[in-house]
């Protein structure tokens, strides 16, 4: 007999999964620095590479049966989550980051959680909830105090609206296949269509140039990125979405800005200050207040499974449980 778990205690993992995600998404941006003069695509699809064929041992049994069964539009699904989420969104990143500084995709990134706020109820078939939504404006708060504006012009500001919707593609679309593949599958899935994007980009963009052999340091970082960031990242990411759902998840993304200026001073990168422990704060308020919303508004469903927000729905009346 399996042991029940109790709802608060799956609630409180999802959200710690969740959170350690995304301060390994932003402690990486270090490792990006270092990876400024490497062929972008050839950077991608080493990494990409590599972190599916050490998520693929991990998948468990029956990977390839489940792999098979997918129908082709969840096949569509996992090609756009690759393409926007992943490949998409580091390309429009670094082009937002030619003409804008840093901080201008990373402020409109920190929006996420807003629009996934809005639009993961509504795909649903529901109202946002307000509570959810004031968590969500906090979050975003937070985030511009930590980072500030930077300069930029139409241009970067065109490629960073791009990154936001990049960042939330990379939660709203994993949603409807979660449930057939589980994260360390779903990770493993996705890794190697991005690492075959990335391959194909390449050849189009940098013909013979677009891989070469990373030197020593190059090799620390995409090994970084491949282990840490990428394996532990995305499955600890789509274990908690799992769990908490898109909107709750999502609202942990702001500690990605906050991890990266809190690992800046390590680097010798940047400094951390009363702005940053402010945006901090708000951060953390935020989450607070939009995850005690979300909990607290739930409603209940008909139907089994997960909706696309990713609370639970109670099994069908007099029907056996698995």
């Amino acid at each position: 007999m399996n042991a029940i778990v109790p709802r608060n205690a799956t609630s409180t993992r999802g959200a710690l999964l969740a959170a350690l995600a995304c301060v390994l998404v932003g402690g990486s941006f270090t490792a990006n620095s270092l990876l400024g003069d490497y062929p972008h695509a050839g950077g991608q699809f080493l990494r990409y590479a590599l972190a599916c064929a050490l998520l693929l041992p991990l998948a468990g049994r029956g990977a390839a049966g489940r792999l098979a069964a997918l129908a082709p539009r969840q096949w569509l699904r996992l090609a756009l989550l690759a393409a926007v989420g992943m490949v998409g969104f580091n390309l429009a990143v670094l082009a937002a980051e030619r003409t804008a500084e840093p901080a201008v995709p990373g402020v409109f990134v920190g929006c996420a959680p807003v629009i996934v706020a809005v639009l993961v109820p509504l795909l649903d078939g529901r109202r946002p909830r307000r509570g959810v939504l004031y968590g969500a404006l906090l979050v975003a708060a937070g985030a511009f105090a930590v980072q500030g504006w930077g300069r930029s012009d139409g241009t970067g500001i065109a490629f960073s609206v791009c990154a936001l919707a990049g960042e939330v593609g990379f939660a709203v679309l994993a949603v409807p296949v979660l449930r057939p593949l589980g994260p360390r599958l779903l990770s493993a899935a996705v890794c190697g269509v991005a690492a075959l994007q990335s391959a194909v980009l390449g050849l189009l963009l940098d013909g013979g140039a677009w891989l070469r052999r990373p030197d020593g340091t190059e090799t620390a970082a995409l090994l970084w990125q491949a282990v840490v960031v990428t394996v532990v990242g995305f499955v600890c990411w789509y274990m908690g979405l799992q769990r908490i759902g898109a909107e709750r998840a999502t609202l942990f993304s702001g500690l990605i800005p906050v991890a990266a200026a809190c690992t800046a001073p390590l680097a010798g990168t940047g400094t951390y200050g009363a702005a940053q422990a402010a945006g901090s704060a708000l951060v953390g308020l935020g989450v607070a207040l939009g995850s005690r919303a979300a909990r607290r508004t739930a409603r209940p469903r008909t139907g089994p499974g997960p909706g696309l927000s990713g609370e639970p729905r109670p099994p069908v009346p007099h029907r056996p449980r698995a």
